[in-house]
């Protein structure tokens, strides 16, 4: 496990559209098919990290909570499950389930989706507007495990919050931090 920050995309990046397997129902879908009047909350995860472990089932309340929202909510997960067999379509399907995820959790196989967003590790968070442009891209709050910082999500609400009320997300977006998305040999990013 390589601990790993969030690249932080640049605010106003446009996102791109990926037809990805949804593990729980087994069919491809629309990554952006998910996103509602407001917008889309995209999620990297997976199921072996011990940093999403930490805050997996706070990433479900998260999904309860903002279910009646304008906003959508999507996980995603592009590790590379040959080498990474926790982070397989079925174990992740198993995953959504025991947690009761609300939302949709999607398989990457060919990573391009978190290419395209310039995910770096796992758990990352892009908020994407209504026109699909990212508007935050950060950190869940400042809990790491091992640490005694509550899990609040303070930091991924204050801007969900935000955008629901039609104001600016305007305090510092502090990276993400946690384990690497396991690339498959010789795909690794450019941008690292």
């Amino acid at each position: 496990m390589a601990l790993t920050p969030s690249t932080m995309v640049s605010l106003g990046t446009q996102a791109l559209d990926f037809d990805l397997l949804d593990v729980v129902s087994e069919k491809k879908v629309s990554l952006l098919s998910s996103s509602k009047r407001l917008g889309l909350l995209v999620m990297f995860i997976c199921r072996h990290c011990p940093y999403v472990k930490h805050l997996e089932k706070q990433l479900a309340q998260l999904g309860k909570d903002y279910a009646n929202s304008d906003i959508g909510i999507v996980a995603v997960s592009s590790n590379d499950a040959e080498k990474y067999p926790e982070d397989h379509p079925t174990k992740l399907k198993e995953m959504a389930k025991t947690l009761s995820f609300s939302f949709p959790f999607f398989y990457d196989e060919s990573q391009s989706a978190a290419k395209s967003y310039q995910a770096a590790c796992t758990p990352d968070f892009f908020l994407l507007n209504a026109d699909r442009k990212v508007v935050y891209r950060g950190q869940f709050d400042e809990s790491r495990p091992g640490n005694s910082s509550p899990i609040t999500g303070k930091d991924l609400r204050a801007a969900m919050d935000a955008l629901i009320a039609g104001g600016k997300i305007d305090f510092e977006q502090k990276p993400s931090l946690g384990c690497n998305i396991k690339w498959k040999l010789g795909s690794e990013p450019e941008y690292f």
